[in-house]
């Protein structure tokens, strides 16, 4: 599936129609370069599974936890990481074993041979100061 969004709201819908697709268990990968708008989909996507935290970038800590209720998000950001060895190292496949959270993994690719073959890829393309050509993979 490819959409088309034109400004953040219509990329906030986007991810309120994903949150309706996925579960405890899923593994979101979030693709594209700097500033095309992993994090603030991140944002839009943990608002609208109905958590009230403040979705931050865990570019420097990694990873970032968010709970509700019976619910959680694990947030990692392998940006900093150089190799797939690292991201072992901080425990990337406890991570993807886990089926009672949601795992969102920015910068995936140096995972990409370990994630498994249900993880939803959804990539972001700049296209313009608000526009984003999204690309998502494996939403049934």
């Amino acid at each position: 599936m490819e959409v088309s969004t034109h400004s953040p709201q219509e990329t906030k819908k986007l991810a309120f129609e994903i949150a309706k697709k996925i579960s405890k268990g899923s593994i979101i990968a979030l693709y594209g370069d700097l500033g095309a708008g992993k994090t603030a989909f991140t944002r839009y996507l943990a608002g609208a599974l109905g958590f009230k935290s403040r979705v931050q970038s865990p570019t420097f800590v990694v990873a970032r936890r968010y709970e509700r209720g019976d619910l959680a998000i694990n947030h990692i950001d392998l940006y900093r990481l150089t190799s797939k060895q690292e991201a072992e190292e901080i425990g990337i496949d406890d991570f993807l074993k886990n089926r009672e959270c949601i795992t969102i993994i920015e910068w995936p690719e140096i995972i990409d041979g370990i994630l498994p073959k249900e993880t939803i890829r959804i990539f972001f393309e700049y296209t313009g100061e608000n526009e984003r050509t999204i690309k998502i993979q494996n939403l049934y």
